[in-house]
Parts: C-alpha cells; structure tokens; sequence
C-alpha cells in the first residue's frame, strides 16, 4: 500500500522546515552548487546511502559541480511524509 499524498496544507507547511527546497508541481526540489565535481560526487554517494536507508530514492541530475535533487513518492502520484522525511536528512548532511 502506497504512503498518503499530503495535503497542499501539509505541504506547503513542511516546505517551510526545509532549507533552499522549493515545489514544482508533484516534486520537491533543490540544487545545490559544491566545489568541484569530485564533492559533487562525494555528496551524491551521501544522498545515496541516506536513500537506501530510508527505502526512498530522489532523481538525481549532476552538472559538474551542481546537483539538483527531485523528491516525489511516484508509487502514490505526489508528495508523502517520505519525501520531507528523507529532504530533512539530506539538509542535515
């Protein structure tokens, strides 16, 4: 059984814990600009481990030293507890 969709009320209250993540339609976002391609990588390996651990996977898009991270719960076509849960610990990296 899939997670519950939030509501936009939910959403757009959890958003306002985050840092730098805005919406875009059914996705959460964030980009991040790292020193160098080799953190870019590093930090993606990080987000890597935390989505396994948590079962939740983002796309991920890296351009050299940018990383832009996209959350969204396809199994339930939108935004869940899980991809919040899972942008907080990436904030905490």
């Amino acid at each position: 059984m899939p997670p519950t969709l939030l509501t936009e009320g939910e959403i757009q209250s959890r958003l306002k814990e985050l840092k730098g993540w805005t919406r875009t339609g059914n996705e959460i976002r964030k980009l991040l600009e790292l020193k160098d391609f080799v953190h870019a990588m590093a930090f993606v390996n990080s987000v890597a481990l935390l989505a396994e651990k948590q079962n939740h996977h983002p796309d991920i898009d890296i351009r050299w030293s940018k990383v832009m991270l996209a959350l969204s719960t396809h199994s339930a076509g939108g935004l869940t507890e899980n991809d919040f849960k899972l942008a907080k610990a990436i904030d905490e990296l």
